[in-house]
């Protein structure tokens, strides 16, 4: 069983930066593949970026978003610049265990969820 506890969501101008942090409980966290996603008001929720032995982003966040992780804390990153207001959602760490080298944008194939923290851009 893995828990996550997601914090660093608030509200920020366009162009701003924020980085949240997902904590992972678990002796395995190493061997998990992470990911983070979104869900705005009304929309579906939506894959962001993953990390597992590489790094994967959508495509709206590709170069703006940078996606890390620190095995010695369990805890994994994201690093979001240049903010627009279209990234205004929940933000949701997710975790799953995989037998092979993929990567994985699916949200049904994450089995731990965190909370969720509030990410609001302003205009």
């Amino acid at each position: 069983q893995v828990q996550l506890v997601e914090s660093g969501g608030g509200l920020v101008q366009a162009g701003g930066s924020l980085r949240l942090s997902c904590a992972a409980s678990g002796r395995t966290f190493s061997s998990y593949a992470m990911a983070w996603f979104r869900q705005a008001p009304g929309k579906e929720r939506e894959f962001v970026a993953t990390i597992t032995w590489t790094t994967y982003y959508a495509d709206s966040v590709k170069g703006r978003f940078t996606i890390s992780r620190d095995n010695a804390k369990n805890t994994v990153y994201l690093q979001m610049n240049s903010l627009k207001p279209e990234d205004t959602a929940v933000y949701y760490c997710a975790a799953t265990s995989l037998s092979a080298p993929v990567i994985v944008t699916t949200r049904s194939m994450y089995h731990y969820w965190g909370q969720g923290t509030q990410v609001t851009v302003s205009s």
